[in-house]
């Protein structure tokens, strides 16, 4: 697991926060070191970082990117990276926005969204 994903959701919709690198909202996330395998200790401890709480996590499921040759900006492992989504049903206590998850969604382009189906 490269990165880890936290989903929170409330009435057709899930929370997000300003990711690091662009600014525009998305799932909480954290990066993996290099040998924090599968990502729920990192699940854990970022559900704990947005409840507060010592707050449970699911997995829901992974997203892929398979790159055999990368540009010299990509940084994640080649030639698979896999990006974990884990769920809670703690409520967040940090500053944030609930987004709606309908067809309209700023969100619908997120390589995550697919997975809220089965969320």
């Amino acid at each position: 697991m490269a990165m880890v994903r936290l989903l929170v959701r409330r009435e057709g919709s899930v929370f997000c926060v300003p990711r690091e690198d662009s600014g525009s909202l998305d799932l909480p996330t954290r990066r993996l070191g290099r040998l924090d395998g599968d990502g729920t200790d990192i699940a854990r401890l970022l559900a704990s970082e947005i409840t507060l709480a010592d707050a449970s996590v699911e997995y829901v499921g992974c997203v892929r990117n398979i790159v055999f040759q990368p540009d010299k900006d990509y940084g994640w492992p080649v030639p698979v990276a896999r990006f974990g989504v884990w769920s809670t049903h703690e409520p967040p206590r940090i500053p944030g926005v609930w987004i709606a998850t309908g067809e309209d969604s700023p969100l619908v382009t997120r390589h995550w969204y697919p997975l809220l189906s089965g969320a």
